[in-house]
């Protein structure tokens, strides 16, 4: 699959925007809890005698496994209703299927578009590898740069939209924790644009800055890819 990402500004209208929300995620007494005070810096760091491919192959699947689980915990709340787009803060995503048709669809619905194709790549032998001898095929790193961005669209659209029912299950430890791995796992291997990320920048400071220095901030981007499959999203601001 591939992903394309495209801006598309609206003409203005001479209305002022609608005073931001206040943030919940981004309160002090939320922030600061954790499962865990583990150095995640050291645990997101390639192992000696590790193949990367291996090492990117085993992480990714078990991002994607946690994210599924944690998403699954807020899903109820998550309806055609209540979230009619897949909206992260002011940024919308679109989904492109793999002729490059948009479809708008609701955040339910993207979301099972990205776990439907993520897990589909996880579970192909010619893709993630599971034999001995069998090797990665050349494209692995673009399909994983790929895959972690779709990932981020889930836990950003959590914190965005579900914030206070993670809150209510107690659940937003787990969130900030897996929240903070999967952000430093991607930086320090470059595998999403940062300037994908900007848009939950606040949290990742608070979250990540104790634990991220050292850490590269520098994504290499995805180029363009001529791959057939599903396409990703557009961007409106």
């Amino acid at each position: 699959f591939s992903i394309s990402c495209r801006k598309s500004k609206g003409k203005p209208n001479g209305k002022k925007p609608a005073p931001e929300e206040k943030k919940l995620y981004l309160e002090p007494e939320y922030t600061k809890s954790k499962i865990t005070d583990f150095e995640f810096k050291e645990l997101v760091m390639l192992p000696r005698e590790i193949d990367l491919n291996e090492w990117l192959a085993s992480n990714t699947t078990t991002f994607f496994h946690h994210i599924n689980l944690q998403y699954s915990t807020i899903s109820e709340f998550c309806t055609g209703e209540s979230c009619q787009t897949m909206a992260v803060c002011n940024t919308q995503y679109y989904w492109y299927d793999e002729r490059g048709k948009k479809i708008k669809c609701t955040a339910p619905q993207y979301v099972d578009f990205v776990m439907s194709s993520v897990q589909k790549l996880v579970t192909d032998e010619d893709v993630f590898p599971t034999k001995y001898g069998k090797e990665f095929p050349n494209s692995f790193e673009s399909l994983v740069k790929k895959i972690c961005k779709y990932l981020f669209h889930v836990l950003a659209h959590i914190y965005s939209s579900h914030f206070k029912e993670t809150l209510a299950l107690e659940l937003h430890g787990h969130l900030n924790t897996l929240y903070t791995h999967f952000i430093l796992f991607i930086r320090e291997f470059n595998l999403v644009d940062p300037k994908e990320t900007t848009i939950m920048d606040d949290l990742t400071e608070v979250l990540c800055s104790s634990s991220s220095s050292g850490s590269s901030s520098n994504g290499s981007g995805n180029g363009s890819s001529n791959s057939a499959g599903a396409q990703n999203h557009v961007k409106e601001r």
